[in-house]
């Protein structure tokens, strides 16, 4: 079908003018008086000196008869071609509709529109004869006022079909649209229950018989699922602590993480899980991992190194190893991370002293339920970075920044999409829990969305 710009209708408008303008210019040229003039009655003594005059212009009369007669062919042509015009405009409109009718199919607008077509044809044919036999129309002006008509209300007729075709394929893309998301939720659902399989299968063999050779990215995601859980742990202990010191846990959060808008009060835990997680995984990207005067193998040697270093302390208990180990490398890393992640402020506040962190800085290690919460934390995290290194390829740590549009690829929200509206375009206000890549092997990062 012939595209039609949409600016065409304005200047028809002015078209149809331009032809009432034309028809009225015809009449007077050919002679044709308006209604309410009247034709003046000469005074009888004039009529001889009428008929002198006739006859000295006789010749004149023939030839304003001749243009005369020429000047209205030319109009009946102008008509036939005005009634040509009509009815190609006409046979668009129905070749419009015919194509409308055929998706979705519609086999009565189909019958409709092809008998329309072949009436249209037929008057084609028709005028064609006209043209050859000369047969012009005795009234051009009303044929050219009726075929501008017609035109515009083919015109008119292509476009209705144009806007119903646009709203059809809008339906269209909009169910498509729908069938897409609910894939991907059915996608996303039977990801979540082959994560939640995965993690009662108990994939990690609680025992000494995992090889090196077996580790793979299956191994990572439980034992990262092992360290969330760890850490939630230690900031509800640390939460529920500060609360009872007197801290105002909104404005700390708000510290944490400035100008965001939570959705529900209780989300502010997020902000403590992102400063958490923030602490105990930086340079999680190094393989000496906050310890960097510790020295490690050659390169080729590594992953064995890591694996050993894993299969160390993943049987042990953190309490008994810490003390029986106080100068190894998690000893260190145990030290290290936690006077980076518990503020004397903090600790003061909690304890009323700082003899807990006097303890840990001597290489000593306190006998307390807070500091029992973040040993354990602690071993989780520094088992996630061993298996890291051991896997093949090595697992690499991302986040995501704030402001960024959400990808359901790389990212899963912390809060329900309830909160959500449905045409929003959600942006992450920040990154509460890392992401990582085995490979092409994407572990979605855990964001809060912001609108």
């Amino acid at each position: 079908m012939d595209s039609v710009k949409s600016s065409a209708l304005t200047p028809s408008k002015s078209k149809l003018a331009r032809t009432i303008t034309k028809v009225l210019h015809i009449r007077a040229l050919t002679g044709i008086a308006p209604v309410h003039e009247t034709q003046k009655v000469k005074p009888q003594d004039k009529i001889s000196d009428d008929c002198t005059a006739s006859k000295s212009t006789g010749s004149q009369s023939e030839s304003f008869d001749s243009v005369e007669e020429e000047f209205q062919n030319r109009v009946q042509l102008q008509a036939l071609l005005s009634k040509l015009f009509a009815s190609i405009s006409s046979v668009k409109a129905a070749y419009a509709q015919l194509q409308f009718a055929q998706s979705p199919y519609d086999a009565e607008g189909i019958q409709d529109a092809d008998h329309f077509v072949v009436s249209e044809l037929k008057v084609l044919s028709e005028l064609k004869q006209c043209y050859l036999k000369k047969q012009f129309d005795p009234s051009p002006e009303t044929t050219m006022l009726l075929a501008e008509i017609q035109e515009q209300k083919s015109l008119v007729g292509t476009y209705d079909m144009m806007g119903k075709r646009l709203e059809s394929q809008a339906r269209l893309m909009g169910s498509e649209i729908t069938f897409l998301r609910e894939k991907i939720e059915e996608i996303n659902k039977q990801n979540r229950l082959l994560e939640k399989s995965l993690d009662q299968s108990g994939s990690i063999p609680m025992t000494g018989d995992l090889h090196l050779s077996e580790v793979n990215a299956s191994h990572f995601i439980k034992v990262l699922g092992h360290t969330i859980k760890s850490v939630r742990s230690f900031v509800r202990m640390m939460v529920n602590e500060i609360k009872s010191a007197g801290w105002n846990v909104d404005a700390a959060a708000t510290e944490i993480e400035p100008d965001t808008y939570y959705w529900n009060n209780d989300h502010r835990c997020f902000a403590f899980e992102t400063f958490v997680f923030r602490e105990m995984f930086d340079s999680f990207h190094q393989p000496n991992f906050s310890l960097p005067n510790e020295s490690l193998p050659e390169k080729r040697k590594q992953k064995q190194f890591f694996f050993a270093r894993f299969m160390e302390l993943k049987l042990r208990k953190t309490k008994d190893f810490l003390s029986q180990n106080p100068r190894s490398t998690f000893a260190k890393f145990c030290r290290v991370k936690y006077l980076r992640l518990v503020h004397p402020k903090m600790e003061s506040s909690i304890f009323g002293n700082l003899d807990q962190r006097s303890l840990i800085s001597s290489g000593q290690f306190p006998d307390t339920t807070f500091f029992s919460t973040f040993a354990e934390m602690a071993r989780w995290v520094w088992l996630l970075h061993s298996l890291a290194y051991s896997i093949e390829p090595e697992a690499s740590i991302f986040q995501v920044r704030k402001g960024s549009r959400f990808s359901e690829v790389y990212m899963e929200s912390v809060i329900d999409e309830m909160y959500l509206s449905p045409n929003s375009d959600p942006v992450v206000a920040f990154t509460v829990i890392p992401g990582f890549m085995i490979g092409k092997t994407a572990i979605q990062c855990q964001v809060y969305l912001s609108q």
